[in-house]
């Protein structure tokens, strides 16, 4: 094993200001021309530190035209490498830190933001995101982000799509602190916001089975050779003290390998540079008919090839992919990733580190709205692409090899591990942990010493369970309200939302706020049009276009485009391989059963055996869908003969009341489940 320092013995000026050239273009080791523009620029003040000259930054010959460059690039280029001015910044009294030091501290992992509920002066705070690949939480760091959400934040943790923490409402002069234990216990938020390679996804399920072990020890492994180098993370936070950290020597070699020019071999970011990627950059790693990660919505996406015997052999590679999208700027679009190539396991740092240097040396850099990877593909084409990536690789990619069909994994519930623990899935709606459910969380993880994975679903593993753990821990979280899956309605098991308002500075309109009631109000239009409780589609709602939840692959998805009011997207599947499209404009908030009534009122009806709502909408084809919206007149009345009273008393409403807002559902949805559960568990599903 190699070890790697968190802190490196980055070169710096004492003297405030330092001489940087300027970017002119990235090049790296192949760079023909080493001609620099020097402008006065401010850097980290440390003793026993020298100039960082950036080397990895070799401009055009004079002659040529300087390209032009988003504002961005030009905070990045006069950094130091993501240090200034945001080592200044935090330093002032002042609740918020300027324009360059905001854009730079996402590269820390935390975003500036301000409560848009509150009128009048400004309310600043930070949002902070861990950095876990494979959503991996060890015991120690679990507890530490618990007990910051309380002393420094808001009171909850936040889980997000990405397997990762987030903790809102942090005070800038709480900053250093709250930064600085995160880092001394076990984690980091380094490279979690960005234009770096983002959180790396991975499934989550702690399975004892070779593939999933090696696809999250090549999620792991892929993580670590794209974290920055040059230590300004902790520099920043820590002071420079060193964190130890191990990494296998693979991943030391193919970082440093510049056989087919892809490094800067002088700068402290061998794989960045000054100038970083043009945009986030996000990878996710699963194995065969394992879609719990949203596989093709990456930039790179990878799955693990076995032989017959289950031994790792390769990987298929998937490109492409992206979610963001500006409302009815038609040049943005979201785009599944396309097939790549297959490579064999022990190329596979090789192939992504390629790829990652294509983007960065051909993405553009002067409007960020084109900058991710989607674009380069989708204006190039695959072919060329493909061409490009091979020149940094050394060698062709074979064919993809054919897989099995994808599935959804949500992991909830209780399963065996294979080394003879347990894991439990627990379900939290919109990831957001709070009040008697974090209580309980801290309670189960602190006294039984548990690790944790986080889902891309915002939902919660807890790991390496005893047999003879099971039944307390079970009754400690379900007086919590935190039950077995089939407990919780289907509507709910695969629903996401982003946090979108107060504190989200692009939301257009409400998602975790507004995603409770919107359930409800689609179960009512379920029962009304005579759909099963057992029956489900796939729902994602987010505050703004730019898709963090990843609305476009939901079979119904609702965008953000207005003060209560949603673009609304349909077709995607519930196995997350078709992308959804755009169904309906400004449809407000108010008006959404006159939308969704006939839509699911023709599914019942006109579906064929087992087809998904999102099937249905794509075979019919939306100018059908949209006919049977405008002509809806309502559902025909249904028969009365199941209209049963289910409660006899008062006494009896009120205490089912009590308990089915546990689950924030009614009365009458939790009876039902009561009774349905009652009679399956008998004999032939017959009450003896």
């Amino acid at each position: 094993m190699t070890t790697s320092f968190g802190a490196t013995n980055t070169p710096v000026f004492n003297d405030p200001k330092g001489q940087i050239g300027s970017f002119q273009r990235l090049k790296s080791a192949n760079s023909f021309a080493l001609s620099f523009h020097t402008r006065p620029v401010h850097v980290f003040s440390a003793s026993n530190r020298t100039l960082i000259r950036a080397v990895s930054t070799p401009a055009k010959p004079e002659t040529v035209t300087e390209p032009k460059r988003s504002k961005v690039e030009i905070f990045k280029e006069q950094s130091n490498f993501i240090r200034y001015p945001l080592n200044e910044e935090i330093l002032t009294d002042a609740p918020n830190i300027n324009e360059a030091a905001t854009q730079l501290i996402k590269f820390h992992g935390s975003y500036q933001q301000y409560n848009r509920d509150e009128r009048g002066q400004k309310s600043y705070s930070f949002m902070l995101r861990t950095k876990n690949p494979c959503g991996k939480v060890p015991n120690q760091l679990y507890l530490t982000m618990d007990d910051l959400a309380d002393q420094f934040g808001i009171g909850t943790l936040r889980l997000t799509t990405r397997q990762t923490f987030q903790l809102h409402g942090v005070l800038k002069k709480d900053l250093k602190t709250v930064m600085s234990s995160i880092i001394k216990n076990m984690g980091s938020t380094l490279g979690a916001c960005g234009d770096l390679n983002r959180n790396v996804l991975a499934p989550a399920a702690p399975l004892v089975r070779k593939d999933y072990l090696f696809a999250q020890q090549t999620a792991d492994n892929i993580a670590a050779m794209l974290t920055p180098q040059s230590g300004f993370y902790y520099d920043v936070w820590v002071d420079g003290e060193q964190f130890m950290t191990v990494e296998p020597p693979e991943v030391t070699k193919v970082r440093n390998d510049n056989s087919h020019g892809t490094n800067f071999p002088d700068s402290p970011e061998p794989i960045y540079g000054t100038q970083f990627l043009p945009r986030k950059f996000k990878i996710a790693v699963t194995v065969p008919t394992d879609n719990s990660v949203d596989l093709l919505t990456n930039d790179i996406g990878v799955v693990v090839v076995t032989d017959d015997n289950g031994e790792p052999q390769g990987f298929n590679l998937y490109v492409g992919g992206g979610m963001g999208r500006t409302h009815r700027v038609e040049t943005t679009f979201p785009q599944l990733a396309l097939p790549l190539g297959y490579v064999p396991k022990e190329d596979i740092l090789y192939a992504v580190k390629a790829i990652v240097v294509t983007q960065r040396e051909n993405g553009r850099r002067d409007d960020r709205r084109y900058s991710r990877l989607k674009y380069l593909v989708s204006s190039w084409g695959i072919e060329k692409f493909r061409s490009a990536v091979e020149k940094f690789y050394g060698r062709k990619f074979e064919p993809n090899r054919e897989l099995p069909e994808w599935e959804f994994k949500s992991y909830l519930g209780w399963h065996e591990q294979g080394d003879g623990n347990l894991f439990c899935g627990l379900h939290v709606d919109s990831g957001r942990v709070a009040g008697k459910m974090k209580k309980a969380l801290r309670e189960v993880i602190e006294k039984y010493g548990l690790s944790v994975r986080l889902t891309p679903n915002q939902n919660i593993i807890l790991c390496d369970i005893r047999n003879s753990w099971r039944r307390p821990i079970t009754t400690i979280l379900a007086q919590a309200g935190l039950l077995h899956p089939r407990y919780v309605d289907p509507l709910n098991v695969t629903a996401m939302a982003c946090p979108a308002m107060p504190l989200c500075p692009l939301a257009i309109t409400e998602a975790e706020r507004g995603i409770p009631d919107i359930l409800k109000r689609v179960r009512a239009v379920f029962e009304t049009v005579g759909l099963r409780y057992s029956e489900s589609v796939v729902i994602r709602i987010t505050g703004c276009p730019n898709g963090c939840a990843r609305p476009y692959m939901a079979e119904l998805g609702l965008v953000g485009d207005g003060p209560n009011s949603y673009q609304i997207w349909l077709g995607g599947t519930p196995n997350q391989t078709s992308l959804a499209r755009t169904f309906m404009n400004k449809v407000k908030i108010h008006d959404l059963e006159k939308v969704l009534e006939p839509l699911f009122y023709h599914w019942k009806r006109k579906r064929q055996s087992k087809e998904s709502f999102g099937a249905f909408a794509n075979r019919l084809g939306f100018e059908k869908l949209q006919e049977m919206v405008d002509k809806w007149e309502g559902p025909v009345a249904a028969s009365s003969r199941h209209n049963l009273k289910l409660f006899a008393d008062k006494e009896t409403y009120e205490a089912m009341d009590k308990l089915a807002k546990l689950q924030d559902k009614s009365a009458h949805q939790l009876a039902i489940e009561v009774i349905r559960d009652f009679v399956a568990s008998q004999p032939n599903g017959k009450s003896e």
